[in-house]
């Protein structure tokens, strides 16, 4: 047996965050674009670089938000 709290289950917060970086990627013609560029990189790549620690942070959020703290030893 496990002495473990169980997770809590995602709530709309919880929902609405993980979906952000999800919706912020994939809707393209939001971004499709060159300008404005970015140390030369053009904006559709840097938008999505961008994204991708910015989605940890949201991810590391919701973490936080569902499971209990004391249960990650």
């Amino acid at each position: 047996m496990s002495d473990r709290a169980p997770a809590r289950k995602l709530g709309p917060l919880a929902v609405i965050l993980l979906a952000i970086p999800c919706v912020a990627v994939l809707v393209v013609p939001w971004f499709n674009k060159t300008d404005p560029a970015w140390m030369g990189m053009p904006f559709f790549y840097w938008w999505q670089l961008v994204w991708v620690p910015l989605s940890s942070v949201f991810i590391g959020i919701v973490y936080k938000m569902v499971v209990p703290s004391g249960s990650g030893d």
